[in-house]
């Protein structure tokens, strides 16, 4: 396991390297301690399921990668933990039905990516 270090000493990420890149799953940190991220790489490019979190703590967002582009479902969320949106990715592109909502919860909108 390999460490990256914020300039004042405190782990940044954890992680493994291969032939010098990210590669395998990496754990982020806010300053704080608290996780940041959970994200998956092969040699150097995001790949994979990911999570990320507030600094404060609870969900931000979650998705996939493929070969350092969004590719599949995504989610992110208000402040509050209640759902933000929600829809697919394609190598990169919002993709189908995309539908977005309100830090209440309620649906606000919905659209279509062709």
């Amino acid at each position: 396991m390999a460490e990256e270090l914020f300039k004042d000493g405190k782990v940044s990420g954890i992680g493994e390297y291969l032939d010098g890149e990210r590669h395998g799953r990496w754990t982020f940190y806010y300053r704080n301690g608290r996780i940041k991220a959970d994200a998956g790489y092969s040699h150097g490019q995001l790949d994979g399921d990911c999570v990320w979190y507030r600094e404060g703590g609870g969900l931000l967002q979650n998705g996939a990668f493929r070969d350092g582009q969004q590719d599949g479902f995504w989610q992110r969320r208000h402040s509050t933990g209640e759902l933000m949106d929600e829809g697919t990715f394609d190598v990169g592109r919002k993709v189908g039905e995309w539908v977005t909502y309100s830090a209440d919860g309620s649906e606000t909108k919905r659209k279509t990516f062709k």
